[in-house]
């Protein structure tokens, strides 16, 4: 190879890569291809440094990529002290785009995590310049886009306080960060950056008067946020539709109730205190939107407002909701649905209990409801003996119970309605007492299954603690003097307490026995689960709990009378023990007995009432009328004692552990 075309080669070799000839010098650079023993392998020798230099690159560019990979593995596993200590390192730097989407480090974590602690941290990393915060990625969303669109209000809270300027930048759709919380319904993050948005910027958001204008407050009411939701509509002024009346209609709270003493009105404290709160929320909420209806629109155009949800609000048994409507808007007690169906008749179908209570108590209306039909000649009472709709009988446990509540709603009805309503035919030639037969047969027929098989289980145990305890009234523990025939441990206290709770517990098994035994063997006619069978059961599943207590009671005594006198102490764990079997049937029966207790005679109509005044004006007349809401078959609807398993136990194991203690102390004070 010559001279001229080593310096050629060499040539094209600074055109592809100068740096390893600055670092030698331009001479000796001339020198060392200018000798005549440069060849072909010193020209193979600097492709191989040319080599050298682009592998090293391209290891760079893979410790950069597997830095990025190692950050978003370390997001996905949550692990954001670790996404934190590969930030540190300095290899990726936080305003890096590390996502195909342009997301930067700092936009992963907004989107991903709650905490204000790491959020902190990694803005710590950040420069003083604060215009680093408003860097976007590829959907020209910046930090507080994200989140606003993930709901991330204590990234937001931080974000705005760093750069007020965030809050007006606009993604490549044009909407802020306001904007983006509302469209996505995340109503705390929404009242946080509502709160530092300038006014300005909020006239679009409150437009009323279109779909999107109202969204947010129906989302916040539907999600019962009424606390969100009582801010969000001081800024409404008008509203274009109904959407809002019936958002409140369809989830009105109800009004907590002050019920129990002692202990469960400590375990219930709480509840009602928060319960309060929504309900006073709700009634604002539901007062300002009616102010606002009565006060911005039309009074022709009223109707189309208060209808549908007035008759929602009667299906729902939100009494409040229709008293409230009827309030502002005097002619919604005339409202009807496309069946025309009016109010009380929408109640009597719903069996809503407390809005047939309130519009019951308005003269006109009752009198009115006692004759008016339906367009298929269905007076009140054939409405009433419908079934009820599911939602309603499948809060209610048990098909007998089911069926009794049927009756005593069928059975008010009928002492509301004129006499010869009760035989009158509707278009089909059928009477009230055949439609409430037929609608209810097959529910019947589970009733009479479901009280069978819950008095044949209970049979069998009834049978069983009155065989052991006639035969322990035989059997005396310690044996009979073989001179007198008195029992040996007759003057021991502990023995006494046995003889009386053998025999509490022989009677009432046996009287437990009998009532279940009449249960089987009873006809199962309609009638018969209003009062008869109910009553029955209550009687069966008392006397069969105080059996049991009196059973475990003699055990225990028959136990200290035998290990007693040489080991006082066994009283202790005996005690202690015999509250297990008497909590355990109080935790799985009690709320059996209650509801048969409060669905047999706690419920009444005409018993309660509700201390409602509403006035209201009767549209053939100027003279406003008060009159008093009344409530509703005891509030008919079923107060049932629901606790939750642990709180049933607590209660039961400190009730069983005090009677147990009390027991210890009278037998010791006894000895």
């Amino acid at each position: 190879m010559t001279k001229g075309s080593n310096e050629a080669a060499a040539g094209r070799m600074r055109l592809f890569r100068p740096e390893p000839f600055a670092a030698l010098g331009h001479h000796s650079a001339g020198v060392w291809l200018s000798h005549p023993s440069a060849s072909f392998r010193s020209f193979k020798g600097l492709s191989e440094i040319v080599e050298e230099e682009e592998d090293e690159e391209e290891s760079e560019r893979r410790k950069e990529d597997d830095e990025r990979t190692k950050l978003l593995q370390s997001l996905n596993v949550a692990t954001l002290n670790h996404y934190y200590d590969v930030l540190k390192e300095g290899k990726v730097r936080v305003t890096d785009r590390i996502t195909i989407n342009g997301n930067t480090a700092l936009h992963l974590v907004v989107g991903a995590t709650h905490s204000k602690k790491i959020l902190k941290k990694m803005l710590e990393m950040v420069t003083d310049d604060a215009t680093l915060l408003g860097l976007k990625n590829s959907d020209g969303s910046t930090l507080l886009h994200v989140a606003a669109i993930v709901g991330n209000t204590e990234a937001a809270e931080i974000l705005v306080e760093k750069n007020k300027k965030l809050l007006i930048t606009k993604d490549k759709e044009g909407h802020t960060p306001l904007e983006r919380a509302f469209s996505n319904m995340h109503t705390g993050t929404y009242l946080c950056l509502l709160n530092k948005t300038p006014d300005k910027n909020k006239a679009t958001i409150f437009n009323g008067t279109t779909t999107n204008g109202v969204q947010l407050l129906v989302n916040a009411i539907s999600s019962k946020h009424y606390h969100s939701a009582r801010q969000i509509i001081k800024h409404y002024t008008k509203f274009r539709d109904d959407s809002v009346l019936m958002a409140i209609a369809q989830n009105f709270p109800q009004k907590p109730n002050i019920w129990g003493q002692g202990s469960f009105q400590l375990i219930y404290e709480i509840s009602r205190e928060e319960e309060g709160d929504m309900y006073d929320d709700a009634i604002h909420i539901l007062e300002e939107v009616c102010k606002l209806i009565k006060r911005h629109t039309d009074p022709i155009s009223h109707h189309s407002y208060y209808n549908h949800a007035i008759l929602e609000a009667a299906r729902q048994n939100a009494y409040e909701v229709v008293e409230r409507i009827v309030r502002h808007f005097p002619n919604a007690t005339w409202s009807t649905n496309k069946e025309d169906h009016n109010i009380i008749q929408n109640a009597v179908i719903n069996r809503s209990e407390r809005v047939y209570n309130l519009v019951y108590q308005v003269s006109e209306h009752k009198n009115t409801s006692i004759t008016i039909k339906d367009p298929c000649r269905n007076n009140l009472l054939h409405l009433a003996a419908r079934m009820a709709p599911p939602d309603k009988l499948n809060l209610i446990s048990g098909a007998a119970l089911q069926i009794q509540y049927e009756l005593q709603w069928f059975k008010e009805v009928k002492g509301f309605v004129c006499p010869s309503n009760i035989t009158q035919k509707n278009s089909s030639g059928d009477t009230p007492q055949m439609v409430f037969t037929r609608e209810h047969q097959d529910l019947v027929i589970k009733g009479e299954n479901w009280m069978k098989a819950t008095a044949e289980s209970y049979t069998i145990t009834a049978a069983l603690i009155t065989t052991i305890m006639f035969a322990s009234a035989i059997t005396v523990p310690g044996g009979n003097n073989q001179n007198t025939g008195i029992p040996i441990f007759n003057h021991d206290t502990a023995f006494t307490i046995f003889a009386i709770s053998d025999a509490v517990s022989l009677f009432t098994s046996v009287t437990s026995l009998l009532m279940f035994l009449s249960i089987l063997t009873t006809r199962f006619a309609e009638q018969d689960f209003l009062f008869k069978l109910p009553t029955k059961l209550i009687i069966g599943l008392t006397t069969l709990f105080i059996s049991t207590t009196a059973m475990i009671v003699a055990f225990g005594a028959t136990l200290f009378l035998v290990f007693g006198g040489s080991h006082p102490w066994i009283l202790i764990p005996i005690a202690a023990l015999t509250c297990l079997p008497i909590a355990s049937f109080v935790t799985l029966q009690f709320p059996l007995i209650a509801d048969l207790v409060i669905s047999t005679y706690g419920r009444k109509i005409q018993s309660h009432t509700c201390n409602i005044n509403i006035a209201m004006k009767s549209p053939h007349s100027n003279l406003p009328k008060t009159i008093t809401s009344r409530g509703s078959l005891g509030d008919f609807s079923r107060k049932r004692v629901d606790f939750s398993f642990e709180k049933r136990a607590k209660i039961a194991t400190n009730w069983a552990a005090n009677v147990a203690m009390r027991r210890v102390a009278w037998v010791m004070k006894q000895r």
